[in-house]
């Protein structure tokens, strides 16, 4: 009776180990939708890239168009630091941004707490208006609210900018939920022990909801750096435009350069992914939590 050799033993379980990493076929199609969604959600971004480095040898119409650079060169980038002041606009929205932040935080937070946890007369109806809120398109109430930034002598400052963003329906409902999902033991608990509402809101809710308030800043400071409209409605004056409506002018009345625009484009861009790269692991835990602190 003879026995297997060591070759033969390890080419046998190479074939094992190999065949156990082959994808199964379910396997497979998941890594086609991820490898296509990936080129849906990435693939403009990565040609925005590509194209704010590209040269005067690159032709940018070429068909099939050409991801890698054969001229790269960095000279877009600075092109637009000599065309604006970035610097300025940069400033402008960031103040916004920590304004419409911090107005979130704020007010989300207590409306959040108010309809979640408060018994009150017409809770219901509240809270159907902040989700009726979402359905209505920013476009059909924008005149309505230029008038009253105006009526309020706010048209053409930063606060007016800010102030249809301080409390977003949107992360109202968010904190709602997560107050919601706070067991009613531990708030009960409190009562017993003679705390009120706002010590129950401080002490004993607020804690159990950190990862949700961080999600709510992501979505707060990324809707205020990105947003375009109406900033373009509210400010006239050039020293008041944010990143955003200040990149703008890159676009010529009659020519406009391709490339110019990718890397005012890239360069909004920049803030975004580091705020979100530096809270990333904030905001996962927030959406994982769903409002219970572990």
């Amino acid at each position: 009776m003879s026995t297997p050799t060591h070759t033969g033993v390890r080419s046998a379980a190479v074939r094992r180990g190999g065949a156990a990493r082959r994808p199964s076929g379910p396997d497979a199609v998941r890594y086609a939708v991820l490898v296509l969604m990936f080129l849906v959600l990435a693939g403009p971004l990565l040609w925005q890239l590509s194209l704010s480095v590209k040269g005067p040898g690159d032709d940018i119409y070429a068909s099939p168009p050409q991801l890698l650079p054969s001229d790269p060169t960095f000279e877009h980038y600075v092109e637009v630091t000599q065309r604006l002041p970035l610097v300025r606009y940069f400033v402008n929205s960031l103040v916004v941004a920590v304004m419409v932040v911090a107005g979130n935080v704020v007010g989300a937070t207590l409306a959040g707490y108010a309809l979640g946890r408060l018994r009150f007369r017409g809770r219901g109806a509240a809270a159907m208006v902040f989700v009726a809120a979402l359905l209505v398109p920013i476009e059909t109430v924008i005149i309505a609210q230029f008038l009253l930034v105006r009526s309020l002598n706010l048209h053409d400052t930063l606060v007016g900018v800010a102030l249809p963003g301080l409390v977003a329906a949107l992360n109202v409902l968010l904190m709602r939920n997560a107050f919601l999902a706070i067991p009613r033991e531990l708030e009960e608990a409190a009562v017993i022990d003679g705390a009120n509402a706002w010590r129950r809101f401080t002490h004993v809710c607020l804690p159990q909801v950190k990862g949700m308030i961080s999600v709510v800043v992501i979505f707060s400071f990324m809707g205020a750096w990105n947003d375009f409209l109406w900033p373009l409605i509210v400010l006239s004056d050039q020293q008041s435009y944010t990143l955003t409506v200040g990149l703008n002018h890159l676009r010529g009345t009659f020519v406009s350069d391709p490339r110019l625009i990718a890397a005012g484009t890239i360069i909004a861009l920049v803030p975004i992914v580091v705020f979100f790269v530096a809270l990333q692991r904030f905001f996962f835990r927030g959406l994982e939590s769903g409002g219970i602190k572990g």
